[in-house]
């Protein structure tokens, strides 16, 4: 019996999770929304998604059928007949869906913009799939907690401690976003810490990490500068952390000297050149020269595609709520072979 799947919210995050869900055979997508009649809509219907509407006034859903469209109905409509929501509305609103979702009875899942008090329960793969198994609701975290829990959680499952310092190098707006900026500065982000590091103690509460953040002109990706302070006797080397994380899923590590990827333009080259749909990179970026051990601590650079990390996530995130499948690890891998073969890459 496959999931029925609903998502609220067919934009930048939400197409992206239609597809890998669509991929998925053991899951179905039953429905997607947009709050009006636009170009999105006809991904939607290329795709053969069902389209639904983000409200449920009538002549809201009217306005799909004048310009051609056929909408099956309202958000209600869809919740009554979904197992799960996975909810990729704009952010902030969280708490009116929240009750929605809660009327109809049916499992939630939000996204990163969102705040962990929403659900007080969050989720990564690899830091806390177990903790959300059976779950009415989560919170799947943002793209930048998401790539610091993959590289931070295997060297705390081998070290049992942790303490992290990173700077979060942000870029300034998706691609398609021609709303913000800044165009031409370096904008601090002046809530200190800011929220990234300490978002990662949602999912792993153990490792102890702060983060400082930039915006930076550019729509490409953010970068990660981490410093983490490992235990004594801790037994690792640069090499045997390399060798670690070329074992951890959804992490790719490169030398960049010598593949001439040394910029976050050049990794988002090779995810085109490899065929990616929208030229997503779902695994973290990690420069194999940039990674160095001296004594306890710990340097690197790992480079985050801000559209795409978490869009497998979510996809392991409704195994999770379902209950489906208990083994993070045999999701990730049923997850990652179903997306690679939808995109024949």
């Amino acid at each position: 019996m496959s999931i029925k799947v609903a998502i609220n919210g067919f934009g930048t995050i939400g197409k992206r999770v239609a597809d890998a869900v669509d991929a998925q055979d053991d899951m179905e997508i039953v429905g997607v929304t947009k709050t009006g009649p636009s170009f999105g809509c006809d991904l939607a219907v290329k795709k053969g998604f069902p389209l639904y509407c983000t409200f449920d006034e009538p002549e809201r859903i009217a306005r799909f059928a004048e310009q051609g469209y056929e909408c099956h109905g309202g958000l209600s409509d869809l919740l009554a007949i979904a197992d799960v929501v996975v909810d990729c509305a704009p952010g902030k609103m969280g708490a009116e869906n929240l009750s929605k979702y809660q009327n109809a009875g049916v499992k939630f899942m939000f996204q990163g913009g969102e705040k962990h008090a929403l659900t007080g329960l969050s989720y990564t793969s690899s830091a806390n799939h177990a903790e959300n198994l059976n779950a009415q609701g989560t919170r799947v975290v943002s793209c930048n907690t998401t790539g610091l829990s993959r590289t931070l959680v295997p060297l705390y499952e081998h070290c049992g401690s942790l303490k992290v310092e990173c700077t979060m190098i942000r870029r300034a707006a998706d691609p398609g976003d021609s709303k913000k900026g800044p165009i031409n500065a370096i904008k601090p982000v002046l809530k200190v810490p800011s929220h990234h590091g300490p978002d990662v103690m949602t999912v792993k509460p153990e490792i102890e990490i702060n983060s400082l953040a930039v915006a930076v002109p550019t729509t490409i990706m953010h970068l990660h500068s981490i410093i983490a302070d490992l235990p004594e006797g801790h037994g690792l080397t640069t090499d045997s952390i390399l060798a670690m994380w070329r074992q951890t899923p959804r992490v790719i590590i490169m030398h960049g000297e010598h593949n001439r990827i040394t910029t976050t333009a050049e990794v988002m080259e090779m995810a085109r050149d490899i065929g990616r749909k929208w030229g997503d990179l779902h695994e973290i970026f990690v420069w194999e020269d940039g990674v160095e051990l001296i004594g306890n601590r710990l340097y690197y650079f790992q480079a985050i595609h801000q559209e795409s990390d978490v869009i497998p996530e979510n996809v392991d995130c409704i195994r999770a709520l379902m209950g489906t499948e208990p083994d993070w690890r045999a999701s990730v891998a049923k997850t990652d072979a179903a997306i690679s073969a939808y995109y024949n890459c």
